[in-house]
């Protein structure tokens, strides 16, 4: 008999019950990654091939409907992440899982069949919503399933779909390109989002409950079971309900939370928004980045120009999985003080390359570079730590205040990289980029390391109930 049945979970071994955890809640960020990719190929197709109903050079207060197209899934992320994260600590995990897939498969279809480019910035909001619902949801149901020992590697392992959906972005662009007419390869690449979130939804809703959720909120011990049987864990213990009612003394309020977690909410959210700069400043105009960097590298097929803009997510897929291989041995915080730091040199030396050397092709490699710099390090672990460090009846609502963040720095970067890139030019951009990471690895030294440690611990559990 166990007084605290968490412990079983802690001291469980990496099994595939948990990989298979992993796996279902990182299709939402297959998604995800797939949809940032996407975007800049229908940017691409769409200015190339321009089609009357979709008029990307149109300007609405200063700014052509590009950027709107651009930032409007990032921008409702924003609605999403706030609402789930919220929803998700009042009603619980399993309650709402599966309803943000169906939103991204909406969203995904109704883009495919947009005829002009208001609804097709309408559908990639009602897409954002569904994307940013993903990201408290899907990693505080990794960190409160896995074990102490390989907890960031589960949450890691959720979020390194990021790079194989970008690879699949690519890969379908590049077959819609070579097979279908232009007018009908952006609408396939958009359409072809839907399939990995309706295949993951009935999963999603067969899940239980989070054992930590079950324990310290619900205070249900017939879900704490279901739990403990879905990962093996002989479920023949006896809690007594007092012992459940110690767990969770009674229910915090926001102002609470606040008020004693505001130190590691303002590390989080703000490192998160550094990082989303650079990554969907950089990442949804890669393609126009690249055209402008090397032209050669892009000029010929669409096809070819597709397969060259999106090396640099190539090159990033390698980081998610380095990532993951050592996020449990260094750690988050020295994975993500690395991470910003290697981004910084990468940032100044390809904007001393662009200034001083002649050579473009260098420059291009290191900007492909700065993308495993960003995946190895701050672009996983802002997602890692968030699922960690705050307590459970709060924890999806402070992962969701931390994505939030990082999506508000990803709207401002998506909405004026075009207007910075003509006015300022790639080189200061690049500098603006390094100063910034600087910046990030400078406040992750204040962030408490939460390897191996035991969630209640990490996250102080009793201390916004007392």
């Amino acid at each position: 008999m166990s007084i605290n049945p968490l412990n079983n979970f802690d001291s469980l071994k990496l099994s595939l019950k948990h990989i298979k955890v992993s796996l279902i809640a990182g299709m939402g960020f297959f998604t995800d990654a797939y949809d940032l990719f996407s975007i800049t190929i229908v940017l691409y197709i769409l200015s190339v091939y321009a089609e009357p109903s979709f008029p990307l050079n149109l300007k609405i207060l200063s700014l052509p409907l590009s950027a709107y197209l651009a930032t409007s899934a990032i921008l409702f992320a924003i609605v999403g992440q706030l609402l789930f994260g919220i929803i998700s600590d009042k009603l619980g995990r399993k309650k709402i899982y599966g309803l943000e897939a169906t939103l991204l498969a909406l969203g995904a279809i109704l883009s495919a069949f947009s005829p002009n480019i208001y609804w097709l910035i309408a559908s990639r909001a009602l897409l954002g919503v569904g994307i940013g619902g993903d990201y408290p949801v899907s990693s505080v149901i990794a960190s409160e399933y896995g074990n102490a020992k390989d907890r960031g590697k589960m949450v890691a392992l959720v979020f390194s779909n990021q790079g194989l959906g970008s690879i699949a972005a690519v890969l379908v662009g590049i077959l819609s390109a070579l097979f279908v007419p232009p007018s009908i390869a952006w609408r396939t690449v958009l359409g072809v989002a839907a399939i990995p979130a309706l295949a993951v939804i009935y999963f999603r809703r067969k899940m239980p409950e989070t054992p930590r959720y079950s324990y310290h909120v619900k205070k249900d011990l017939n879900e704490l079971k279901k739990a403990a049987e879905y990962f093996g864990i002989q479920s023949n213990y006896e809690i007594s309900q007092k012992g459940i009612d110690i767990a969770q003394k009674k229910t915090s309020s926001f102002l609470r939370f606040i008020k004693n977690y505001w130190k590691p909410l303002l590390i989080t959210t703000s490192t998160w928004f550094i990082v989303d700069i650079a990554l969907y400043g950089t990442g949804v105009y890669s393609s126009f980045i690249t055209s402008t960097i090397v032209p050669k590298l892009v000029e010929g097929t669409l096809s070819k120009a597709i397969l060259m803009s999106g090396l640099p997510y190539i090159v990033g897929l390698v980081g998610y999985f380095s990532a993951v291989a050592l996020i449990d041995r260094v750690g988050r915080k020295v994975l993500q003080i690395a991470g910003f730091v290697f981004m910084a040199v990468i940032y100044f030396l390809t904007s001393f390359t662009l200034q001083k050397l002649s050579d473009p092709l260098i420059a291009f490699s290191l900007f492909a570079m700065s993308f495993y710099a960003i995946d190895l390090g701050p672009n996983t672990t802002t997602f890692v730590i968030p699922s960690e460090i705050y307590p459970t009846n709060k924890r999806s609502t402070g992962h969701g205040i931390s994505a939030a963040a990082g999506k508000l720095g990803a709207a401002i970067s998506t909405l004026y990289m075009p207007v910075l890139r003509i006015t300022y030019g790639l080189p200061l951009i690049f500098l603006g980029l390094g100063l910034l990471s600087l910046a990030g690895a400078v406040i992750t030294t204040y962030l408490e390391e939460p390897k191996g440690v035991p969630l209640e611990i990490i996250s102080n559990e009793t201390k916004v109930l007392a």
